[in-house]
C-alpha cells in the first residue's frame, strides 16, 4: 500500500467526523428506523424508511427551521411510505443546527455515509426552501452517485455551485404565489445550473399546500424513473463514504 493510500485511510468519513458521543437506533415499525446521534454540536436525527439494504435512497431535508415532515402537509413522510413499497429507501434528516448551511450539508453527507454502509449506491436529494441549497450542494458533493436533485420553493443563496451539478438531473418546483421566496429564486438557480426542469405551480404558496396532490404524484413518478435511468447508465466505483 502506498503512503498516499495509507494517508487516505486516516481521513474520517462524514459520519465519523461528527464526533458522536452516543448513538441510538430503534426499529419503530417494519422497515422503519429512528436514529439519534448525539454530538457536541447538537443532536442529529434520522428517520429511515424502506429496505435497510436499498441500493437507491432519497435524502430529504427541511428548511431554515428544520423539521422532517416536509412541506405540502407532510410530503416527506408520504413519499417515504410510498417509495418504500418500490424498494426505495429514504432518510429524513433532522439537522443538528437548522439554517447553518455547512453543518446541515455535513448532516446530509453523514446520512449518505450511513446508508452506504448497508449497500446504498445512488441518491436523490430533495430540499425545501433553505433545504434546496443543502440538496444542491449535496448533489454536487455526491457527484456521479447522485441520480437527481429536487428543490421545492428553494432559496437561491447557497446554490451558487449549481453549475457543478453537470449532467445530474435537476427538478425545481415553485409556487407562483410564494409569500416568502419568489419563484425568481428557482429561476435563478436554473440559470446558474444551466440546465434543469422548472415547474411552476399555480396559486401555490411557500408550503406548496395548494398543490399537495400534484406534487406527490409528480415526485412518485420522477423518483423511480431517475433511479432507473442512473442505474442503467452505470455507476463508477463505491458510493461516497463506503
Amino acid at each position: 500500500m502506498s503512503d498516499e493510500a495509507a494517508g487516505d485511510e486516516d481521513v474520517p468519513t462524514p459520519l465519523e467526523s461528527l464526533g458522536s458521543m452516543a448513538a441510538l437506533e430503534v426499529e419503530t415499525a417494519k422497515d422503519q428506523r429512528h436514529i439519534e446521534i448525539y454530538t457536541s454540536k447538537g443532536l442529529l436525527s434520522m428517520f429511515r424508511h424502506g429496505p435497510i439494504d436499498a441500493e437507491n435512497v432519497v435524502l430529504m431535508v427541511g428548511g431554515a427551521m428544520g423539521g422532517v415532515l416536509g412541506p405540502a402537509e407532510g410530503l416527506y413522510f408520504d413519499l417515504a411510505e410510498t417509495v418504500a413499497a418500490l424498494g426505495i429507501g429514504t432518510i429524513r434528516i433532522g439537522y443538528r443546527k437548522p439554517n447553518d448551511l455547512p453543518r446541515c450539508l455535513h448532516d446530509t453527507a453523514a446520512a449518505a455515509d450511513l446508508a452506504t454502509r448497508s449497500g446504498t449506491r445512488r441518491f436523490i436529494t430533495i430540499g425545501h426552501s433553505f433545504g434546496g441549497a443543502v440538496a444542491v450542494q449535496a448533489g454536487v458533493a455526491f457527484r456521479d452517485h447522485c441520480a437527481g436533485v429536487v428543490t421545492l420553493a428553494t432559496q437561491s443563496a447557497g446554490c451558487e455551485t449549481a453549475d457543478a451539478l453537470g449532467t445530474t438531473p435537476l427538478l425545481l418546483i415553485h409556487g407562483d404565489s410564494d409569500e416568502i421566496l419568489p419563484m425568481m429564486a428557482s429561476q435563478m438557480v436554473q440559470m446558474i445550473a444551466g440546465t434543469g426542469e422548472l415547474v411552476i405551480l399555480p396559486n401555490a404558496g411557500h408550503l406548496l399546500t395548494e398543490a399537495a396532490a400534484e406534487l406527490r404524484q409528480r415526485l412518485i413518478t420522477w423518483i423511480p424513473e431517475h433511479f432507473e435511468r442512473h442505474a442503467t447508465a452505470g455507476l463508477p466505483g463505491p458510493a461516497p463514504g463506503g
